[in-house]
Parts: structure tokens; C-alpha cells; sequence
């Protein structure tokens, strides 16, 4: 959250500011009063009384012209800010606001960021090409609080309240490995066959096993004598005729070297939350991406 600004030590005239901006741009009363369409009396006027405000002087004459004293150079940057913030504003109430341009940083597990995310990014891209994104591939929720992503691709939602969070869709995995694999084991077409198989892990938790027991599974550790926390190695492990792994459907049926092990298992629900920090209020960029994924993959 930014802290609340003390906007009583704000005590000057934006317009008087301006005045001084475009002053000390064109060197002199005369041009800047030509620039700004204002008698150059009243420019003058209007940097004497912000002279006057601040305490400070601003210019002082060489010869025909005005130069900067070092308080002026010192200031005339930050008021530099202003104006370009300003020109924003009324870029932005026309319609015509550039400040989509920056990076923006996405972060999603191994599978959706490989397999679910490139085509709505290549969307993106071509709907936007001044954003930058970056992608964070992890399997660990990153802390958007913490501004370790900006938005994230999540399984669940999320509970601080500084996030704003929106459920996409319903999605879920079912289990997958080769036909060959499956036929070492003599095709099985019961959960008591199936428990016979070798399965991938993730970790070296019973996480895993007890949700597959859940849904009618009978098995133990033993099962599980390949693990990997990264399932890109875990799925072409899956390819390679190594074991049964879980993965979305979409990514599961979508791959020939693979099939559905027992397809009449009940599916595992894997919902999908596109999740952001509070910013997505303020900021026009965050908004524009995270609309725009919301819907490439709620299409999907």
C-alpha cells in the first residue's frame, strides 16, 4: 500500500510551475509566453510569484537572456516530472494514453507456463507490442505482495486481502502414461489393476498417493520410485514409458504418445484463479494484460 501523501506541504500553483518549466526550456519570457500562448508580462509574473512561494530565485539575467541559478536547475527537474505526468492525464482523458508500454510479469506452474500460456501470450504480444512480459515458471506460489510477479496463474484462491483474485474456469487432470507402458502391466482396466503400476511423484510427501487413493486408487509408497518435483521431467518421463503420471486434461489428451490410464476414474478438479495486487485499480497496463488473459484462457 503507498503511503498517503501530506498534501498540505504542497503549497504552490501548478500553472505558476508550468510557467517556469517552459521558461527555463526556452530561455526566455518572450519564447516561453509564444510557447504557452500567454502575454510574456504574465509569465513573468506568474515565475516571480512561484519565486515568491517557494522562497527560492529561479533565474537570473545574463545579458538579453535568463540562466538557471543552481536552485533552478535543481527544481526544474522535478517539475519536468510533473509536466510529463501531466501531459499524461490529458493524454489518458482523451483516450490516447501510451502508458501501456513497460514490463509486466507473469508468473504460472511448469505446465500452464509451457503448455496452457504461449498462445494467449503471442496474443498479447501482437495486441501490445510495447508491453515486455516475463514469465516465472515455478511450481511455488509466488508473493505478489511482495511484487515477486504481478499477476499469477493459480490453482486456488487466494485469502490476503491486498489481492484481487478472478476464478477463470474449472479444469482438471486425470492420469496418463504410454501404451507401452501400459501394456507391460497387462492393460488395466480396474483401479485394483492400475494400483499395480509405477507412478510419479512430486515429492517425497504422501500428498500425491492420498489424493489418488481418494478416488478409488489402493496404493503406497512403493508406488512411487521415480520422483521429480518438475513436471516437465515427470511428463516426459510419462512419454518415455517410465510410469502413470497426473496432468490437464487439455495437456494429457493433446499428447499422442500418451493415453488416458483408466479413463473411468473419477477427474481431479484443478481449478484455475488469475490473481493480482490491488494496483490492477490504478494501473492501466496491469488492467489491459489481465483482462486479456482472463479471457485467452477462459476461451481455452
Amino acid at each position: 500500500m503507498h503511503e498517503s501523501m501530506d498534501w498540505r506541504s504542497v503549497t504552490f500553483d501548478w500553472n505558476r510551475a508550468r510557467a517556469f518549466l517552459v521558461t527555463a526550456e526556452q530561455g526566455s519570457f518572450s519564447a516561453a509566453g509564444r510557447a504557452l500562448g500567454i502575454a510574456q508580462p504574465t509569465i513573468g509574473r506568474q515565475v516571480a510569484a512561484l519565486e515568491q512561494e517557494l522562497d527560492v530565485i529561479l533565474f537570473e539575467r545574463v545579458g538579453q537572456g535568463l540562466e538557471l541559478t543552481p536552485t533552478g536547475v535543481e527544481l526544474v527537474e522535478h517539475v519536468r516530472v510533473m509536466g510529463e505526468a501531466a501531459l499524461k492525464v490529458s493524454l489518458a482523458a482523451a483516450g490516447q494514453s501510451t502508458s501501456l508500454d513497460g514490463t509486466v510479469c507473469i508468473s504460472a506452474s511448469e505446465v500452464n507456463a509451457t503448455y496452457v500460456l504461449p498462445p494467449v501470450i503471442a496474443d498479447l504480444r501482437e495486441a501490445h507490442p510495447g508491453i515486455t512480459v516475463e514469465i516465472i515458471a515455478t511450481n511455488s506460489p509466488s508473493d505478489l505482495s511482495r511484487r515477486e510477479a504481478d499477476i499469477a496463474i493459480r490453482s486456488f484462491r487466494p485469502t490476503q486481502p491486498q489481492l484481487v483474485a478472478r476464478k477463470v474456469r474449472d479444469g482438471f487432470a486425470r492420469l496418463y502414461a504410454s501404451p507401452e507402458y501400459l501394456a507391460t502391466i497387462g492393460d488395466p482396466t480396474t483401479a485394483e489393476q492400475l494400483s499395480q503400476a509405477q507412478f510419479l511423484g512430486f515429492g517425497r510427501g504422501d500428498a500425491l498417493m492420498k489424493g489418488l487413493n481418494a478416488i478409488g486408487l489402493s496404493l503406497t509408497l512403493d508406488n512411487f520410485p521415480v520422483i521429480t518435483e518438475n513436471q516437465l521431467v515427470q511428463w516426459e518421463l510419462t512419454k518415455r514409458g517410465v510410469g502413470v503420471a497426473i496432468m490437464l486434461e487439455e495437456v494429457g489428451d493433446a499428447e499422442p504418445l500418451v493415453r488416458r490410464a483408466l479413463p473411468d476414474l473419477p477427474p481431479i478438479p484443478v481449478p484455475m484463479w488469475l490473481t493480482t495486487h490491488r494496483e490492477l485499480n490504478t494501473s492501466r497496463r496491469l488492467r489491459v494484460v489481465f483482462d486479456l488473459l482472463f479471457e485467452g484462457l477462459a476461451a481455452q
